[in-house]
């Protein structure tokens, strides 16, 4: 299952390495792919990842799910 994601608070490329590692922890996600161009990110999940779930994971990280 493919989900996009728009995501605010991301400035370098170490931002988009945060948000990445981030994403790829929670539980069902195979890989994420990070844009600090469109601020966008777009993960494939053996499950749909609910958004609460992925909101926590990035604000831990210190960004946001605009």
């Amino acid at each position: 299952m493919k989900q996009t994601l728009s995501i605010t608070g991301m400035t370098c490329n170490n931002c988009v390495r945060h948000v990445t590692e981030a994403l790829r922890e929670l539980p069902g996600v195979r890989d994420a792919a990070v844009d600090l161009a469109s601020a966008s990110a777009t993960i494939e999940a053996d499950r749909e990842i609910p958004r609460d779930e992925i909101a926590r994971a990035l604000d831990d990280a210190g960004y946001a799910l605009a």
